[in-house]
């Protein structure tokens, strides 16, 4: 039988125990994808003057365990003393931290760095996302220096902390008031965070080291996540829509100018052309002087640049409301999601929809997975009933597409599909453990993500690349063919995972430096060994070589990036299908019009041509001779609204 602690209790001071010098203790309890994967704990003893938090964190992701452990030691006064961390933050990110505070001197190790700092302003240590404990105290910490506008946080960078109000929920037939926070500094974006009214942490929405979508919920209050997780959704979206313009009147009418038009269609370019967009809608595409310009048009001089479709993001997992600006500021303006939480992206594009948030088109996948210790999610189906109710529900809530995920039992994907198909919906996802790539067609799935469920069922030299001239390589790709199978390869997810963490990031990623610190701090420790680089480069070139043969062989590729560099990372996919082989011309066509064709949307979107959509991107160079110049957008619009990148990416903390 679970134990849960009293809610009245934790109205209490935690050191209510302390008369009797017993420790209290408190947990939280953890979820990814809303799914109850593990718990922190913690335990707090007051010895002589100091105050001791104890914490065990650890959660199972996937089948692998990220545990850590915590000692955070504070005055009577609650001033911090010291804080010892050590253990996982995500399955391939580790921390080991220990600092010491003495008076104005900090004494800090890192891993096996050590340096001492002078302290000048306000400075606590925090060294993650990850115990939420500690954030529990240093908000408490916060508070009591009379709520500063911002804390050096050690061993590095600094925290924002903003009440920024209260929610009202419904608890076991009472109603229950607490008090909400953004904390900004920590991770990527702005952690939101609710405490009671006497400072007990109650939930805190965060994001692993992984990038993933992280919750904590105090235990007796878990039956309200739910809530928190799409009031999470909504306030985010609202902050980004406050910082925004509103557009005007002449915004209604634009007329862009002197550009070079990428004609995805037919696959040329027209230099010095117009374009007219009235209401959201392209009404004219010509050469200069063809198309007359209205009247109180707004203008948009594109001299020497490039006007090309919104950008596809076939491969997103839209995590975290900051996505939505990061996209939009790189030129992509529309995403499929492939997999998310059910109430949180159901909140984020109701939020964007509506205009009271900021991010490129949502196409939801819904993700479901199979019962085991390598499930993600709670969505889960084991039997033909409990897949048609999940299918069901999808389709009831606005999702285009399922999404298979890896733990899906093998019998139960053809039911998934019937159902899905039966509702016109399309399949797409992993190929389940115990499944080849044939099967999982054979059962009815339309496509197949990532690249390595291709290469899973090529022939395989010794070194493990591919033997493309096998009759089993050449057999397996007449398959995918055949069966009109649509892959999203997301090679550049695999070259940031095969790399060696001794190269130059900036090759890969050349605006590194200006993402914001905390995705700084993870990307540049992805990858590899340069030993193992080395052993795995065959499967990388393999990986990479697959684009191009299935592109000749006539095989539908669309470019999706599984995350990686917020936005950026679109344009890295291309960048590797040019490296590939492909032209700039086909590469661009697997982000705009193929993936359009394929949702089958592209009679409203996907090229520049009268009648669609006017999503519409403007870069000041030109893509089909150096496709890298994709990445200098100046001049984003989605659905007629314009907008600027470079204050996009200031909302969501990248610098220059």
């Amino acid at each position: 039988m679970k134990k849960y602690i009293l809610p009245a209790l934790l109205l209490c001071s935690v050191f209510a125990a302390d008369a009797q010098n017993k420790p209290d203790s408190v947990t939280f309890l953890l979820h990814k994808f809303e799914q109850h994967i593990g718990k922190e704990v913690y335990r707090v003893s007051k010895t002589g003057n100091e105050i001791t938090y104890t914490v065990d964190f650890k959660f199972v992701d996937r089948g692998s365990p990220v545990p850590l452990k915590a000692e955070l030691k504070l005055t009577a006064a609650n001033e911090p003393i010291s804080l010892k961390i050590k253990g996982n933050t995500a399955r391939s990110a580790t921390i080991n931290d220990t600092i010491g505070i003495s008076g104005t001197l900090a004494r800090i190790k890192v891993n096996d760095s050590s340096y001492q700092q002078q302290l000048t302003t306000l400075a606590f240590p925090v060294a993650s996302y990850a115990p939420g404990t500690v954030q529990q105290v240093l908000i408490q910490y916060w508070k009591n220096h009379h709520e500063p506008a911002s804390i050096t946080t050690l061993p590095f960078g600094s925290v924002q902390i903003k009440k920024s109000g209260d929610d009202t929920f419904t608890f076991n037939g009472k109603t229950l008031q607490f008090d909400r926070y953004t904390i900004g500094g920590l991770i990527w974006g702005n952690e939101i965070v609710w405490t009671d009214k006497a400072g007990q942490l109650v939930c805190l929405i965060t994001n692993d080291a992984e990038a993933d979508k992280l919750e904590m919920m105090l235990e007796p209050y878990e039956s309200l996540l739910p809530q928190f997780i799409g009031k999470a959704a909504t306030y985010g979206m609202e902050l980004f829509a406050k910082s925004t313009p509103k557009s005007t009147a002449a915004d209604k009418v634009i007329a862009i100018t002197g550009g070079t038009v990428i004609d995805v269609i037919n696959s040329k370019s027209t230099p010095n052309s117009t374009v007219i967009i009235e209401n959201g809608i392209i009404k004219k595409v010509g050469e200069a002087g063809k198309v007359a310009i209205p009247a109180g048009a707004k203008i948009i001089d594109a001299k020497g640049k490039t006007i090309l479709p919104g950008l596809w993001d076939m491969h997103a997992h839209f995590e975290q409301v900051d996505w939505g600006p990061a996209y939009l500021a790189a030129g992509v303006t529309t995403v499929r999601d492939c997999g998310n939480e059910f109430g949180f992206i159901n909140s984020v594009q109701s939020a964007i929809d509506n205009g009271k948030g900021i991010g490129p088109k949502i196409l939801k996948a819904g993700i479901i997975d199979g019962k085991g210790p390598m499930a993600l999610g709670i969505i889960q189906a084991d039997t033909k009933e409990e897949a048609i109710k999940e299918v069901d529900r999808y389709k009831d809530n606005g999702f285009v597409q399922i999404k298979i995920y890896s733990s899906a039992k093998p019998a139960i994907v053809k039911a998934i599909c019937d159902e899905a198909h039966k509702l016109g919906l399309t399949v797409t996802g992993h190929i389940p453990n115990g499944m080849t790539l044939q099967a999982g067609v054979d059962s009815g799935m339309d496509m197949v993500n990532h690249v390595q469920y291709v290469y899973s069922v090529m022939k395989r030299n010794k070194d493990r690349s591919v033997n493309f001239e096998d009759s089993t390589s050449i057999a397996a790709l007449k398959f995918i063919k055949a069966h009109h199978t649509v892959i999203d390869p997301t090679v550049g997810v695999f070259e940031m995972f095969f790399r060696s963490t001794k190269e130059d990031i900036t090759e890969m990623e050349p605006a590194f430096y200006s993402l914001p610190l905390p995705l700084q701090a993870i990307f540049k420790n992805t990858g590899t060994d340069p030993a193992s680089a080395t052993r795995l480069k065959p499967i990388w070139d393999s990986f990479q070589k697959l684009v191009k043969v299935m592109y000749d062989n006539g095989i539908t590729i669309v470019a999706g990036t599984d995350q990686g560099f917020p936005g950026y990372s679109l344009d890295r996919e291309l960048e590797l299908y040019v490296q590939a082989g492909l032209t700039p011309m086909q590469a661009i066509r697997t982000a705009t019009i193929t993936p359009a064709s394929v949702m089958k949307m592209d009679k409203e979107t996907g090229s520049v041509e009268v009648g669609k959509k006017a999503d519409i991107i403007i870069v000041d160079g030109d893509p089909l001779t150096t496709i890298r110049d994709i990445r200098k957008v100046t001049t984003v619009i989605k659905g007629g609204k314009i907008y600027d990148p470079g204050m996009l990416h200031k909302l969501v903390g990248f610098g220059k």
